[in-house]
């Protein structure tokens, strides 16, 4: 039998179109595993997210990037929040929850803003051969930071540069470095920051690199920006943080389309959240 879906486009990390972080939202509860992959294949967007009915949250909250599944994505659920909204399911100072395979999600909209809960991470020193990544991202090995690269039990890698200059002029061999996660496992995407900014009042930039998950650099990302905090603390990159405070991560102006994440950490509660706008530029219908 045919199926027809409503799909938007929406923006997320953005007040403006064409900006920040795009992503494919729908909401239905027929759809198979294997046509959510097709349909995220044909989006061609780094995610597609796929909202349907839960018995243990909310909503459930499904991420697909072209190639596969994946356990969290910050835009794409920022980008599903203002699509509940403009459909009118949730209102502008609400609380939800989704059911995702990183857990439960508390996520919500508040002051004009869309926030999510993000899983908090286990960190931990890289000890894996760093001479390699650093040549696969063709950066400069004096453009390092002198200090240790850290990794995530989700796979993030994250590493410091010294220079905003350092950090764009990288030009990652994708090929290569997506060799080196799918034959060492030993971290699946890279996470390249300084905290030089462009704009003022931001704590740090950041650029982040997927090709094992079929995406090769991802405008801006939520699941990344996020445990960044964690990581800036961690390293001292970040002197007397103010607890359960927002710092803005920048991310994307490289490739024209600028995000802004904003994200604080509840030492008391252990929790971190993200927060950001969202902006639909597409609404169609899919039909198969």
């Amino acid at each position: 039998m045919a199926k027809e879906i409503d799909i938007f486009q929406i923006d997320a990390f953005t007040t403006e179109a064409f900006q920040g972080n795009p992503a494919g939202v729908t909401f239905a509860n027929n759809l198979s595993e294997s046509e959510k992959q097709l349909i995220a294949k044909e989006m061609n967007l780094s995610e597609t997210a796929f909202i349907s009915e839960s018995q243990n949250a909310d909503y459930k909250l499904q991420w697909f990037t072209p190639t596969k599944e994946v356990n969290l994505c910050g835009h794409a659920t920022i980008a599903s929040l203002h699509f509940l909204f403009e459909k009118g399911i949730i209102s502008k100072y609400q609380s939800i929850s989704f059911e995702t395979l990183s857990g439960i999600i508390n996520c919500g909209s508040k002051n004009g803003k869309y926030f999510m809960q993000i899983p908090i991470p286990q960190l931990s020193e890289f000890d894996g051969c760093k001479e390699e990544i650093i040549d696969a991202l063709g950066i400069d090995r004096v453009d390092v930071a002198d200090l240790p690269f850290i990794i995530l039990d989700s796979g993030y890698l994250f590493i410091c540069v010294n220079t905003i200059n350092a950090l764009f002029k990288s030009k990652p061999n994708f090929k290569i470095l997506d060799g080196l996660s799918e034959s060492k496992k030993e971290f699946f995407d890279i996470a390249v920051f300084t905290i030089e900014s462009i704009d003022k009042h931001s704590s740090a930039h950041l650029r982040f690199f997927a090709p094992y998950h079929g995406i090769d650099e991802d405008p801006v990302t939520g699941s990344a920006c996020g445990p960044l905090l964690l990581v800036l603390i961690k390293l001292g990159l970040i002197k007397d943080y103010l607890d359960n405070t927002f710092i803005k991560i920048e991310q994307g102006d490289l490739l024209n389309r600028n995000g802004r994440v904003e994200v604080k950490f509840n030492s008391t509660k252990n929790e971190l959240l993200i927060r950001g706008n969202a902006v639909t530029v597409l609404k169609g219908k899919l039909n198969f």
